[in-house]
């Protein structure tokens, strides 16, 4: 399993909106995340600066990258571009972050 980690940002404004909009993530969705390889998927807000820190876990790194070309995947960045940081392509701006440890 391959961890991954990432951070983003929510605008200040939409705290509740974000975590509305995840708390009703279309079964279409997880279902298409499974898919692709990814489990153990979590995101947490720091209410005080607005950022996202995303956490999940991936079978492969190739199968993985497939996942932003999906149709539901890009449905569901449009869907939430209006309450984050995205690019122009409505991706999340994002930053991934590197393991530097790890206990299991």
């Amino acid at each position: 399993m391959i961890r991954k980690a990432f951070i983003m940002t929510v605008y200040p404004d939409m705290h509740e909106e974000y975590e509305k909009r995840h708390n009703e993530i279309w079964p279409e969705m997880v279902e298409e995340l499974h898919r692709h390889g990814a489990s153990n998927y979590s995101i947490f807000l720091d209410k005080e600066t607005s950022k996202l820190f995303g956490y999940l876990e991936i079978e492969d790194e190739k199968k993985w990258n497939q996942m932003a070309k999906t149709e539901i995947n890009q449905k569901w960045w449009a869907f939430m571009e209006s309450v984050m940081e995205t690019h122009p392509d409505e991706s999340p701006v994002s930053v991934d972050l590197k393991e530097v440890f790890h206990m299991d």
